[in-house]
């Protein structure tokens, strides 16, 4: 059995004060059948939008560290001016359905503490601005119910408004700050949970960004069937865990670098950068929940409904490797990405471009290792009949796919003309019936660190070389000092690897222990590098 030693020095990383890892699932009270239904809707949309976006500013994150009279002006003058005329929830709801969304989550409160509801719980809401004798959240949540889009809230439990009120310093992830030690923003936030609950009819999904206790068991007892995602599962933000999983989980991805409105130093992604997170969080088993911030005006930007249409048209046609669907026996043949059916012996080859674009009315050669034919095999592309490709009536475009010994042999053509160029730059999904797998993938397990002679070592274990004679193997490890609980928005850095030639553990020693970062242990097959799954050193 190899015991191969890895060895790599870190540079030491301050202590990060947030929420101690503490393992969300336990204690949950949702219900298995509502998970699964949740599973099952794959995207939903994000909208986070408060007081201020007027400025263009970070949602609530300015408040910590600012001096006084910078909040006296966020508390005391941004309700003044905050006056949505163009809010028309209505337009949100019809694009959100568009693009293919089945759920929404909405902001009802962030950490700054402005309700976006009439409430009687705080003088800090929209009762306080000019657009008072409007329920922002009734109304967002009414327009997407219309839709038949699930409704959703977000809750922060953190309020920096009670906090400056009550002349507590604003900051987050503190025992300070914490309600369960603040009886007072406890009884708030617990009021403001019966509000959002008893109020506005059935709240599908309850995203709860802050510490949950006592919260979403009040929530549950309101309305069983709900779903706690945050504060219960796992919800990821800004990047896709590199380990499938088989329970339900939830990426949580913005369109930019911002969550809110930012008019200035943004960058948006591409609509096909967006499509591919769709592709690779659905390959993984996860839910994609994609944000919009609206703007001030209510209105939402143009380049984030331009990439909502983007996605709109890709869903149009492929919508089917999306909804419903689980992970295939590995998620990827470098750059065809697998979803399949759920309880049936259907997959989904999800081409991506990542190297070259798949010209329209042009032949490709796929060798699928993964996926093994049976007799009742038959392969087509979404969206296409395979009958006919326009003004040549002498081609025959029906895909064609042989088994042979080193795998599935697939020749196909895209022939759907989506754009006037004919130049489509998105995934292209091949749909494969009554297959089988034809694989044993390798499994990598990342197993919790030691620490001896003040050093830190990472353990890992290869569980199965998959039928590979040899794999490579080693770690990642990113450091999560200055991130939000959830944000992940660090790479991945690569440590050394090492060749592993039969089954059984390797570690990686030489780590200064006085820091906060992740680590997964992966391994390298000849298809795809597979991981274990993220742990944290503390």
């Amino acid at each position: 059995m190899l015991r191969p030693i890895l060895l790599l020095a870190l540079a030491p990383f301050a202590i990060l004060a947030q929420a101690a890892g503490v393992d969300p699932t336990v204690g949950s009270l949702n219900k298995l059948d509502r998970l699964e239904h949740f599973r099952d809707l794959g995207f939903g949309l994000f909208i986070h939008w408060s007081v201020d976006s007027q400025t263009g500013v970070v949602i609530s994150h300015s408040l910590p560290g600012a001096d006084e009279a910078y909040v006296k002006r966020f508390f005391g003058g941004l309700p003044k001016t905050f006056n949505p005329r163009k809010f028309h929830p209505q337009d949100w709801a019809a694009l959100a359905k568009l693009a293919g969304a089945r759920y929404a989550v909405f902001t009802a409160k962030h950490h700054s503490g402005f309700a976006m509801w009439d409430t009687k719980t705080t003088d800090f809401g929209v009762n306080q601005t000019p657009f008072r004798g409007r329920d922002i959240v009734r109304e967002t949540l009414d327009a997407f119910s219309s839709q038949g889009i699930r409704p959703g809230i977000y809750f922060s439990p953190d309020d920096f408004w009670w906090l400056w009120n009550n002349k507590v310093e604003i900051q987050r992830h503190i025992p300070a700050v914490e309600p369960h030690n603040n009886p007072g923003l406890m009884k708030l936030a617990l009021a403001q949970i019966n509000e959002l609950m008893t109020r506005y009819g059935d709240i599908d999904y309850v995203f709860i960004d802050g510490d949950p206790h006592q919260l979403r068991d009040l929530a549950w007892k309101l309305q069983p069937n709900t779903v706690v995602t945050r504060g219960a599962i796992e919800t990821p933000e800004l990047y896709v865990p590199g380990l499938a999983r088989d329970t339900a989980w939830e990426a949580c991805f913005t369109m930019g670098t911002a969550w809110q409105y930012q008019p200035q130093n943004e960058q948006y992604k591409s609509g096909g950068r967006v499509i591919d997170i769709l592709v690779e969080t659905r390959a993984k088993g996860g839910n994609l929940l994609l944000n919009i911030g609206p703007k001030p005006d209510g209105e939402i930007p143009i380049e984030q409904e331009e990439r909502l249409r983007e996605v709109a048209l890709w869903m149009m046609v492929n919508q089917e490797s999306i909804y419903g669907v689980r992970p295939w026996v590995i998620t990827n043949e470098q750059n065809v990405w697998f979803t399949k059916a759920k309880n049936e012996d259907t997959v989904y080859a999800i081409v991506k471009h990542e190297a070259d674009r798949w010209p329209r009315a042009q032949w490709r050669d796929f060798v699928l290792k993964s996926v093994q034919a049976t007799p009742q095999t038959q392969v087509t592309v979404l969206g296409q009949h395979g009958r006919v490709l326009e003004y040549r009536p002498e081609v025959k475009p029906l895909p064609g796919f042989e088994q042979k010994p080193d795998g599935l042999h697939i020749r196909a053509m895209f022939t759907h003309r989506l754009q006037d160029n004919s130049k489509w730059p998105n995934p292209i999904v091949l749909k494969l019936t009554h297959v089988k797998p034809a694989l044993i993938p390798p499994r990598v397990d990342t197993s919790s660190a030691t620490f001896t002679a003040g050093t830190a070592r990472l353990n890992g274990t290869i569980a199965d070389l998959g039928k590979s004679t040899s794999l490579e193997a080693g770690f990642q490890y990113r450091s999560i000092v200055g991130l939000d609980a959830s944000d992940r928005s660090i790479p991945w850095q690569n440590g050394p690897s090492t060749t592993v030639t039969a089954a059984g553990p390797f570690t990686l020693t030489g780590l200064d222990p006085n820091g906060i970062y992740e680590y997964r242990a992966w391994a390298k097959h000849p298809l795809l590098t597979v991981y274990g799954p993220e742990k944290r050193l503390k």
